[in-house]
């Protein structure tokens, strides 16, 4: 059966506005169309409230009774924060119906299909997968792995430099470049930061773009080592913060953890690995804290630790067209590092840009399946 692309593209408009909203469930839009008409749109505007098909059903101009329904995702089949949209689908009398992804969710993964076309609605799958996929990168991650998407983002200079040998770092991208950053904040539930990051800057880690959502902050604190005086302990009744410290230290702490507390910081406590956190404990954590997905901000250290034990997804990465130099000057990542070119994390580019006078780069980063295959063929 043929459809018409210009309705699930607007479907894929429409998702765009959940984002900030929705986590930890997907971006999801609908676009109701009857004798070559849309009579109705609608999308998940926030966690908790209509998905989108129900979102669309209640803006219908006309009766949907004989009309078709393009949707980016599968809908769901179970009782959550809402009924099922399956059931108001039929209930609607929608003849037809054009999907765009699967839902890997194990409670839905087919069976909303498969009850459409139980009750005699036509589905027709996959239907601009790719684009419609390219809205939920952190949905799939988080509910087929039960840990966050993770972004590392960084700035540098041409010459790979995140600060000058004297630590100044202000400003290495422009002015366009850093507005884009709070758009990220506002994209993904969390930004976590090492503790030099901490002590360097004093940083806020807000989102500062109208209407925008500020990220849960989360700071790795192995050894609880944060100024009470800090802007993120005087921000945390304001904004929620977290704090991961190694479990062994908390009876040496103890009287510390309960001022932060009643500052209303959260202490999460993490088992020890190799002297530091546990980090892929820490993300298995924050999972069950219904976080979906963390702005990794540095510093070199922590990047290079997550990556390591395999918890970075994507980067996105801000290139701007200065040199530094400076043999001690930093680099985006530090730690041990690889021994061999053949032991790189390789990555793979899915957007470039120019955002002001800087260069834009997000890439994803190659399973191991891929780099093999790659490194066979050079």
């Amino acid at each position: 059966m043929a459809y018409d692309k210009k309705y699930m593209e607007r479907a894929i408009e429409l998702a765009k506005g959940g984002i900030g909203a929705v986590n930890p469930n997907p971006l999801v839009g609908a676009v109701i169309v009857k004798d070559g008409r849309i009579i109705a749109e609608g999308f998940h505007r926030k966690y908790g409230d209509l998905h989108a098909e129900r979102d669309a059903f209640r803006n219908l101009t006309e009766s949907a009774e004989g009309a078709e329904m393009y949707v980016t995702l599968e809908p769901c089949c179970h009782y959550g924060k809402q009924p099922p949209c399956v059931e108001a689908i039929v209930e609607h009398k929608i003849k037809r119906v054009y999907v765009g992804s699967d839902d890997p969710n194990p409670l839905v993964a087919g069976k909303g299909i498969a009850y459409l076309r139980d009750h005699d609605i036509e589905v027709i799958t996959r239907v601009m997968k790719d684009e419609c996929d390219r809205l939920n990168p952190v949905f799939f991650h988080f509910i087929t792995h039960d840990r966050p998407y993770v972004v590392m983002k960084y700035a540098m200079t041409m010459d790979g430099k995140i600060a000058t040998e004297s630590g100044e770092s202000k400003w290495i991208s422009c002015e366009a470049s850093r507005k884009m950053v709070h758009h990220f904040r506002n994209e993904l539930s969390a930004i976590m930061v090492g503790i030099g990051t901490v002590l360097k800057d004093d940083p806020m880690l807000n989102c500062r773009i109208e209407d925008g959502r500020n990220p849960v902050r989360i700071v790795c604190d192995s050894h609880l080592r944060i100024p009470m005086n800090s802007r993120l302990v005087d921000t945390a009744d304001e904004i929620r913060t977290i704090l991961a410290a190694i479990e062994e230290n908390e009876k040496t702490n103890i009287e510390k953890i309960e001022q932060l507390k009643r500052k209303k910081v959260e202490v999460l406590l993490v088992k020890e690995k190799n002297g530091q956190l546990d980090l892929e404990q820490l993300m298995e954590k924050l999972a069950l804290m219904k976080i979906d997905s963390i702005l990794l901000e540095g510093g070199g250290s922590l990047n290079w630790s997550m990556l390591k034990d395999d918890l970075v997804n994507e980067l996105r990465v801000f290139i701007a067209p200065k040199i530094f130099g400076g043999v001690m000057a930093p680099g985006p990542v530090g730690g041990d590092g690889v021994l061999m070119p053949d032991e790189a994390f390789r990555f793979k580019i899915q957007e470039e840009a120019f955002v002001g006078e800087d260069i834009y780069l997000r890439m994803k980063l190659k399973n191991r399946a891929e780099t093999d295959q790659l490194q066979e063929y050079e």
